[in-house]
């Protein structure tokens, strides 16, 4: 059997208390910075920290607690967003000419302030001019008031906003005749969506954050929690201590799942805490294949739960029977490692009487991202890991509530509760409602841009998002956004694609944060825990709950029958939730601080029943993905650094010490093509160029990756996972060394 333990050359690596010498974040020294980042606000600091939930990732944190383990948690990612909450409102005199502010990036953007006041700027104007919130509503209601609906779309993303504000926003677009509105999920975990609820009949975690303490087995596929979920590191260092085994299946062997020093936990923060203890080098794309050869001698060697999977799964004998007859030598090509490995992974399983499997965006962003989840799930149910303690499959969420917004309905393929959008599911929502509701999927977030750069796109309502940085072909994004005769933008903050030149008008509409709503608000955690966060008061300029803003400006387009669409205030908003969501119901009852219940409970699909029409799961045969490359030629994956989301917060990423120019390459890579580390290269195929630095790194041969979004230029557009319509992120290169200056 080959030996898979993580090489000890690559754990960053210090004789000294708290990783002095080593490679790590400054987690004390980044505190007192953040300190003076809001040292003119330090009380209201202190109150979002103190009382509200999480507004960064999707762990759900409220207050400095959370329902995992005991002691306080405070993440850098939580304190890198905390400016966001406490900055003042920006100069709106510097928007009077939007020439000088194009020469910023994002982060220079970002520092400018809060909006704080609505802003238009027609074609042809060197800028914004501020207007009254009267003409901004009225304008743009008379416009979508002279508007097809199919020729409307709502877009939003995940940056810390409520499922209030994502049940508000499709049910105005539905008010509105469209299902046209859409979310962040679809450019992340839509094909763990599709997935699961073909699969499983849920489209959630089937288990909690307690089940990783403990467990034989936990797997991260495509994941990097210490980078996205950093607070998950305090639950990977207890699960260590209790005996769990941590195996990563990625490409890259990324630092901070090797050790991590977690400052609020007296021993990490001192020596560290050792994670992975085995890593599987597998080529980017050829997860299907690996988990293939997984499956193949987990039926060999008789380590298939048959028992489970004649009581709960249907399909398992096609399954079995695909795997089987795969050739060895086919899953290696594809898989980049050898059978070996295949049958280390397997062997592995078979051991484990419990198991736990996380996946994220290095599975679901590729054409066949679904069907990479489809194999996590068929793996984890010929083991019966599903329904009962230390056992469940987790796709792990990295933005706040991006979880409840497509259980919300703000999805351009589901009703609220994830319905489908169908005749038959419309009928008893627009009888809920009052009004009709449409009955055909809207566009997704995808499709938004190409109907845009089609001219079939009249009025795109952003609500925060940044389609210039987060999509393919930024190029292309920015040609199709010139195109749309109105563009509003409801935000908090100033982005670069609100710079893009007007079709006929531009809007700025200033936002509430999440601790700013009125009557507080929810958000629902990767453990589907719905947790109540209180209205925190705090007025900057005339910035307005999100929810309100949709709501006032549905009322102008109709104000005839403003009053179908109730949801006067927040607690009588939840109370419809309840009612037009069931599994949410309890909502109606969160009205303090840190209120919550876990929908569902500890474990979705409890003792292998599923929720699909016969109660079993349903498994698939997924086809092997065509990875073959011309002569030459690389994989080049596109990953995340110090940043959240689009909000870079750094030059260099602590994790990993890699530049956001750099090209992470494996020392075999690097010696064929005669390239040194911090050599100067340039990425290049038929779609655009990117100059990098040479950064090597224990990454699978053939595989590279850069930073997202800056890698977006190498990036193909119109290719998507069909399951769930998430966008491609990978694409073909070729290296070359850059000309000498």
């Amino acid at each position: 059997m080959a030996d898979h333990r993580v090489p000890s050359g690559t754990a960053p690596h210090t004789r000294l208390p708290f990783g002095i010498g080593a490679r790590k974040p400054k987690h004390f020294r980044d505190m007192a910075r953040v300190v003076w980042q809001n040292r003119d606000n330090l009380g209201y600091a202190w109150k979002v920290l103190s009382r509200g939930v999480c507004d960064g990732c999707a762990l759900g944190v409220a207050g400095f607690h959370d329902w995992t383990i005991d002691g306080v948690h405070l993440c850098m990612t939580r304190l890198n967003l905390l400016r966001l909450n406490t900055m003042p409102e920006m100069d709106h005199a510097r928007l009077a000419d939007v020439a000088p502010l194009r020469a910023l990036d994002n982060r220079a953007l970002r520092d400018l302030g809060r909006l704080a006041h609505p802003m238009r700027r027609r074609r042809g104007e060197p800028g914004f001019t501020r207007v009254s919130w009267d003409e901004a509503l009225a304008s743009i209601g008379e416009r979508i008031r002279k508007t097809d609906a199919d020729r409307l779309a709502f877009f939003l993303t995940s940056r810390g906003i409520t499922n209030e504000i994502y049940y508000t926003a499709q049910k105005v677009a539905r008010f509105l005749g469209t299902n046209n509105v859409d979310n962040a999920a679809r450019l992340c975990h839509a094909p763990s969506t599709a997935a699961m609820k073909q699969t499983l009949g849920v489209a959630a975690s089937t288990c909690s954050y307690t089940d990783w303490i403990g467990t034989d087995l936990l797997v991260f596929f495509g994941s990097n929690p210490a980078n996205d979920q950093p607070v998950a590191t305090k639950y990977l260092h207890m699960a260590k201590a209790a005996g769990t085994r941590v195996v990563m299946v990625n490409p890259y062997l990324e630092p901070g799942m090797v050790r991590y020093w977690v400052p609020s936990t007296a021993s990490s923060a001192l020596f560290g805490t050792k994670i992975t203890d085995d890593w599987y080098a597998v080529a980017q794309g050829g997860d299907i294949a690996f988990l293939y050869g997984a499956l193949k001698h987990l039926l060999a060697i008789g380590g298939v739960e048959d028992a489970f999977v004649d009581a709960h799964v249907s399909g398992f004998r096609v399954l079995a029977e695909t795997a089987t007859a795969l050739p060895w030598d086919v899953l290696e090509r594809a898989a980049g490692l050898p059978r070996a490995s295949m049958e280390a992974f397997g062997a592995q399983l078979a051991a484990a009487r419990t198991g736990v499997f996380v996946w994220s965006m290095g599975l679901t962003q590729h054409p066949w991202g679904a069907d990479n989840v489809r194999m996590v799930l068929n793996l984890a149910l010929a083991r019966g890991f599903l329904g009962r303690d230390k056992c469940g499959v987790m796709p792990i969420r990295g933005h706040s509530s991006v979880q409840g917004g497509a259980e919300m309905g703000a999805y351009a393929t589901a009703f609220p509760g994830g319905k489908p959008i169908t005749a038959e599911n419309a009928a008893p929502l627009s009888a809920a409602y009052g009004f009709p509701v449409p009955e055909r999927p809207g566009l997704s977030a995808t499709e938004m841009i190409e109907a845009a750069d089609r001219g079939k796109l009249d009025v795109l309502y952003a609500l925060g998002g940044n389609f210039l940085r987060t999509l393919p072909d930024p190029d292309h994004v920015a040609g199709a956004l010139a195109r749309v005769p109105v563009r509003v933008h409801q935000d908090i903050l100033l982005t670069d694609q609100m710079l893009i030149e007007p079709g006929e008008e531009v809007w700025l509409l200033p936002a509430r944060t999440r601790y700013e709503q009125d009557d507080g608000g929810t958000e629902t955690t990767t453990e589907r825990r719905i947790v109540f966060s209180p209205e925190i008061p705090r007025e900057v300029g005339e910035a307005r709950a999100e929810w309100r803003i949709l709501l006032d400006l549905a009322r102008a387009v109709h104000p005839e029958r403003a009053q179908l669409l109730g949801c006067e205030d927040g607690w009588r908003m939840r109370e419809e939730i309840a009612r037009i969501v069931p599994f949410y119901a309890g909502i109606e009852k969160l009205r303090e601080g840190g209120d919550q219940f876990q929908y569902g409970g500890p474990h979705l699909c409890a003792d292998g029943v599923c929720a699909t029409s016969d109660g079993r799961a349903h498994v698939v045969a997924p086809p092997l993905p065509d990875l073959s490359r011309p002569e030459g030629a690389f994989h080049v994956s596109t990953r995340r650094g110090k940043q959240f989301n689009t909000l870079v917060y750094a030059d260099v990423d602590p994790l990993n010490g890699a530049p956001r120019d750099a090209v992470l390459m494996s020392e075999t890579d690097a010696a064929r093509l005669h390239l040194l580390h911090g050599d100067r290269v340039e990425l290049h195929n038929e779609l655009g160029r990117l100059a990098c630095t040479v950064h090597l790194a224990p990454i699978a041969e053939g595989s590279l990756q850069v930073h997202w979004p800056e890698g977006n230029v190498l990036i193909r557009r119109g290719v998507v996972d069909p399951g769930g319509l998430a966008p491609d992120y990978n694409a073909l290169v070729h290296v070359a060394r850059s000309p000498a200056l």
